[in-house]
């Protein structure tokens, strides 16, 4: 045993990042709430590698050295992207990279996960199939996903890999990627491959359920940029929102809830539940009083509760205002005024009445609102396609998920922010005043 080569310590580390992305449903309490839980191949992979490393001794007494068994193993080659040793072993020992080792998992998979673009081409060009499947139906562009290998993603598509292929619980490659927070990788594949963002897997759950859960929010944003549809319910009757609460995330929830309708709040899953009683039942009490508060706020007391000061401020600028025309200018216990103090008192009522008129009307106009960008996917035909998105827009290009607008479907520029008073986006937000609502 070498405990400490380096190389045969990474090697080992290396070969158990397999993806898992398998769930079930178990909760004797709450029968909606996912688990991820890991491959039985981890554990084998465990035992393989403590193989390696121990040197693979026998009852005869024969060894093999872990690292001359590491040596020709095609596969790791592929995951480090080491050319030279899969130049050795395919051309010169006529080892084949087109047959799964003994977990059932690929070389070219291998170079997938771990974005290995040169090793993945070298793969291909020697037999490696770009739609081969394991054990669990993923191939090797599921893997890309997990890491959000672009390069090598892009190579497979260029291949002829299949952007729409699902593995044995009905995962695409979006499911994936919503699965481990890889917004760059999922909007690479659904703008330019026309990857389906609202797919759903075989327990009717979207790439949106899967974001929602994980708490991805940069993920939610992009979804729901694209018209995924937020009230879906899976399986379980559960949506998105359902989701976000019963794991608490609270950034996950607010996304979902500004882009949503009151409706969305009101949805019950199989066990009648919404989704701020599943917040409540979880003790999740930041994300129950944001859901809550939101359910509050959409009744006749919560839309005047959004208004804030301003009833308040009128009030008292029109009780002065009469007060001081009841009182001063037309009082009877009061000497009566000349006509040029009556001539100001008079024009100090207009003027204020002209500025509470122009207050209201400057209030009436447009603050600077940008143009939305709704699709209802209710009410979308079926040969509608879904909302494109310029693939060199440079918020998108750099990564600025937080200028999408879930809620109007736009690109917000700089200094644009959404107001939740309008439910609209208002360019230079810091010009717009919530006091002229």
């Amino acid at each position: 045993m070498q405990p400490n080569n380096p190389k045969l310590f990474v090697a080992k580390n290396l070969r158990k990042q397999i993806v898992k992305s398998i769930c079930k449903f178990t909760s004797p309490k709450m029968p909606s709430e996912i688990e991820i839980v890991e491959e039985d191949a981890v554990v084998q992979s465990n035992d393989r590698e403590s193989t390696a490393v121990n040197g693979g001794s026998t009852d005869n007494g024969v060894a093999v050295a872990g690292e001359e068994s590491l040596r020709n193993d095609v596969y790791t080659a592929a995951a480090y992207g080491d050319l030279e040793k899969l130049h050795r072993l395919v051309e010169s020992e006529g080892c084949s990279v087109s047959v799964p080792d003994s977990l059932g998992y690929y070389a070219l998979q291998w170079a997938a996960l771990n974005n290995r673009s040169a090793a993945a081409q070298y793969i291909i060009e020697h037999g490696g199939d770009v739609n081969a499947t394991d054990h669990t139906g993923q191939t090797a562009l599921h893997w890309t996903a997990v890491r959000g290998a672009i390069q090598v993603a892009e190579l497979l598509l260029q291949e002829g890999a299949r952007v729409n292929a699902a593995d044995m619980y009905g995962y695409q490659t979006t499911h994936v990627a919503a699965q481990y927070g890889q917004t760059a990788f999922l909007y690479h594949i659904v703008s330019k491959w026309n990857a389906d963002p609202d797919v759903p897997d075989f327990d009717g759950r979207s790439p949106l359920h899967w974001a929602a859960y994980k708490g991805f929010p940069d993920c939610i944003r992009l979804l729901l940029f694209l018209d995924s549809y937020r009230a879906r319910q899976d399986r379980e009757g559960c949506t998105p929102l359902h989701w976000a609460a019963i794991r608490g995330n609270l950034e996950a929830c607010t996304v979902l809830v500004q882009a949503g309708k009151k409706e969305d709040l009101m949805v019950t899953d199989n066990t009648g539940l919404t989704p701020a009683q599943l917040a409540s039942d979880k003790n999740h009490g930041n994300a129950r009083r944001l859901l809550e508060k939101r359910c509050d706020g959409n009744s006749r007391l919560g839309r005047l509760s959004k208004l804030g000061l301003a009833p308040v401020l009128w009030f008292i600028i029109l009780l002065l205002l009469g007060t001081y025309v009841n009182s001063v200018i037309l009082a009877s216990n009061l000497p009566k005024l000349t006509a040029g103090f009556g001539l100001l008192a008079w024009l100090a009522v207009f003027l204020a009445t002209a500025g509470l008129v122009m207050f209201y009307r400057c209030s009436r106009k447009d603050p600077g609102y940008i143009r939305m960008n709704v699709h209802d996917p209710q009410n979308m035909k079926d040969d509608e396609p879904l909302l494109k998105i310029e693939i060199n827009n440079p918020a998108l290009l750099t990564g600025n998920w937080s200028q999408l607008c879930a809620t109007c479907k736009i690109v917000r520029p700089l200094r644009a922010k959404h107001c939740s008073t309008c439910d609209r986006c208002v360019e230079q937000f810091d010009h717009h005043c919530p006091l002229g609502i």
